[in-house]
């Protein structure tokens, strides 16, 4: 079992592209549209969510992924679970009633929000994406969910995002 984990890990890694100053100068931005092209690797990473979530999570109610990658990933490991789907959305991109919060990202500033009635109060919810984005966190608490973890495929350790989501964890599966 271990051996076909780290087989996975490695998969994926293998399938992360780093490019240099994108979106601006000074950031090396790492691209997971590899993994996307590649189905071995798409279901390399669904595995390795579906497990961890299954061993640590089992009582999630929702899977909540965030604009855009995490819509990526996010409804496939929620159809596996038999669990429901939430978007978390650029501010602008939702109709009906939202609630918003302003997060930093990586080079920059960013608004995300959410359906008001897509949460409902003490829903136990794990958000889900590519990189961490920590104004997720703060929507949730906003609805009022319990929010039992954060997963990402890609951890910048120099961000230091698990400071940014204490007291909840982080699930990375490969870390820089």
């Amino acid at each position: 079992m271990a051996a076909d984990r780290e087989a996975k890990l490695q998969l994926v890694h293998r399938r992360i592209r780093a490019f240099s100053d994108f979106p601006k100068k000074g950031i090396l931005f790492r691209d997971i549209c590899p993994i996307l092209k590649d189905p071995a690797a798409l279901t390399a990473v669904t595995d390795l969510f579906e497990e961890h979530v299954r061993k640590n999570h089992p009582q999630v109610d929702l899977i909540v992924g965030l604009d855009a990658r995490g819509f990526l990933f996010g409804p496939l490991l929620a159809q596996r679970l038999g669990v429901g789907f939430v978007l978390v959305r650029k501010k602008g991109k939702l109709p009906g009633p939202t609630l918003s919060v302003l997060y930093d990202l990586e080079y920059g500033k960013a608004e995300a929000e959410i359906q008001d009635d897509s949460v409902a109060p003490g829903q136990k919810i794990l958000l889900i994406d590519d990189l961490l984005a920590t104004g997720a966190c703060e929507l949730m608490k906003k609805q009022q969910a319990e929010i039992l973890g954060c997963m990402v495929i890609i951890e910048l350790k120099e961000l230091n995002g698990i400071e940014k989501v204490k007291p909840h964890s982080l699930f990375s599966l490969i870390q820089y």
